[in-house]
This record gives C-alpha cells, sequence and structure tokens, in this order.
C-alpha cells in the first residue's frame, strides 16, 4: 500500500460500515470524483492534474494555446488549492477559468480527434487498485458515478475508460460535454457548466440513470478536492463514507481535509484501502 491512511473518528467509521453491511451490495452505489482521483496526480515525478493538461503539455491545437492555458492553469489553480481563499470567492474563480478555457479550446481549434489522441498519453494512469475496484463493482452490479469537472468532459472520460476496459453498464459519467460540427470540431459546451466548485449544484435526479441509484442509499464518495463532499448534496442517502484523496501540501491541508472526509489517502496513494473497505462491507 502506498500513501499513509488516516482515519478521522475510527469508531465513527465502523459504525457506518456495519450500517452498510447489513444493506450489502443491493443498497450501495458510488460516487467518485475522476482526476486526481480515480487517476495518479505524479506520474514518474511530474504532477498530471488532469486530462486536460496533456493537451497543454504535449503540444496539441494552435502553437499559442500551451503558453494561454497554461498561464489561465496557474492562475486559477493557486485559487483553487489555497485553503484560505472564501467558498464563494472559489466558486466565481473556477466558473470564470472553465469559462475561458473553453472558449481559448473553441479558438484554438479542439476536434474530437484531439481528444482520442490526449487520453492515450502514458502521461495518464489510473491508480493502483482501479482496476480491481472497477471490477469489483462491475461483478455485483453496483452503480458506479462519476461526476467530473474535467475540461475535455464526458467524451475523454468514457474513451479513456473504454481503452482500459473499464466502460461496463454500471458505470455513469456526468461531466461537460462539447458540441461538435460536422468536421468534428469543438463549437461550443452544454451548459451548465460543471467546475471543481459547483458540483453541488449537478443533482443526480437530473440524469437518467437516478433510477440506478434513487434507492441505493448508501453510498461511498470519493474525491481529492476537499469540496467534492458537496456531490453528494440534493441526495437523500441514509449512511455515507466519504474518502479523500490529500495528494500534497499534506500538512497545510490535512487538518481540513479530516474534517470533511472520513478516511485520508495521503500522498497519491493507491486503492488498496477502497477495495479493502469494499471487501469488509459487502462480503464480510
Amino acid at each position: 500500500m502506498t500513501g499513509d491512511i488516516i482515519i478521522s473518528n475510527s469508531q465513527r467509521l465502523e459504525s457506518i460500515k456495519r450500517a452498510i453491511s447489513i444493506g450489502g451490495a443491493e443498497k450501495l452505489h458510488v460516487l467518485s470524483d475522476f482526476d486526481r482521483t480515480l487517476t495518479k496526480m505524479f506520474v514518474a515525478g511530474e504532477e498530471v492534474p488532469s486530462i486536460i493538461s496533456v493537451l497543454r503539455s504535449e503540444g496539441y491545437l494552435t502553437p499559442d494555446y500551451p503558453d494561454k492555458a497554461k498561464e489561465l492553469f496557474n492562475y486559477y489553480h493557486a485559487i483553487e488549492i489555497d485553503p484560505s481563499v472564501p467558498h464563494a470567492e472559489k466558486r466565481e474563480a473556477m466558473r470564470q477559468w472553465w469559462s475561458r478555457h473553453f472558449d481559448l479550446l473553441i479558438a484554438s481549434g479542439l476536434r474530437k480527434k484531439d481528444v482520442e489522441r490526449a487520453i492515450t498519453s502514458q502521461r495518464l494512469q489510473l491508480r493502483s487498485g482501479v482496476a480491481q475496484f472497477f471490477e469489483f463493482l462491475r461483478e455485483r452490479d453496483i452503480p458506479l458515478v462519476i461526476m467530473s469537472s474535467s475540461g475535455l468532459g464526458v467524451e475523454s472520460i468514457s474513451l479513456y475508460l473504454k481503452r482500459q476496459n473499464l466502460l461496463s453498464d454500471n458505470v455513469y459519467i456526468v461531466s461537460n460535454e462539447f458540441i461538435w460540427d460536422d468536421a468534428g470540431r469543438a463549437i461550443a459546451v452544454r451548459e451548465p457548466i460543471i467546475h471543481a466548485f459547483n458540483k453541488e449544484e449537478t443533482v443526480l435526479d437530473n440524469f437518467s440513470f437516478y433510477d440506478k441509484v434513487k434507492e441505493r442509499k448508501n453510498v461511498l464518495l470519493l474525491g481529492d478536492g476537499s469540496d467534492d463532499v458537496e456531490m453528494i448534496t440534493g441526495f437523500n442517502y441514509d449512511n455515507l463514507i466519504k474518502v479523500g484523496f490529500l495528494n500534497k501540501n499534506i500538512e497545510e491541508n490535512l487538518q481540513l481535509y479530516r474534517e470533511k472526509f472520513d478516511a485520508v489517502i495521503t500522498g497519491d496513494g493507491d486503492f488498496d484501502f477502497i477495495n479493502d473497505l469494499l471487501i469488509k462491507i459487502i462480503l464480510k
């Protein structure tokens, strides 16, 4: 196992595990972020924040795109990860960032084939144990809802998971979605735009798969951002276990993550804890 595991309140966690175990697989669904949660944040010692970062760093699109995208990233990402910035201010900054970056992608000539190329990058890697995690859920028909503010959206995540042989009928993706013209060029983004700080507005009952999860009121929530816990907002759950990945700036953010999550995995860790957790609450 890589990464340290910090349990915020072991007695409370054990109590929730017992309650979920009683309901079994039939009452459980999983709600997860994608970038830096299912995927590694660091590959070969280099930070890979998201699928969209591949476009910026590997020379896609028009020649001026990487510098302009990096300028946006450097400015807005500092706000995103600063624990001293109020939520409302972060929310507005993220709205600006996503809107400006989508405009830049469209102006830079984003095409479907660019998305298809980006997801083949060796810099995009799933955490160790994620494949086993997907298989465990698939075998037991436990829904996995992936809610992501990814800049390349539904297309990139679905293509990436399909390439990894992990896209099965129990997996549902909620993310941004481009509108393409007949030549496969991006011309707009469907509203509303999902970003890192408005996931709580993307309530599950707005989506066609809601019938698959509405009676599964025991939830395992996974995320890497402190505000990923808001993904559950609007869902009438009975029992909830929240696991957070704290990939960097650990000392500065650990207390906040302990307050937000039931368990915190530090150091860009693997999925061993989560897989063991599922085994204990479903098979024992």
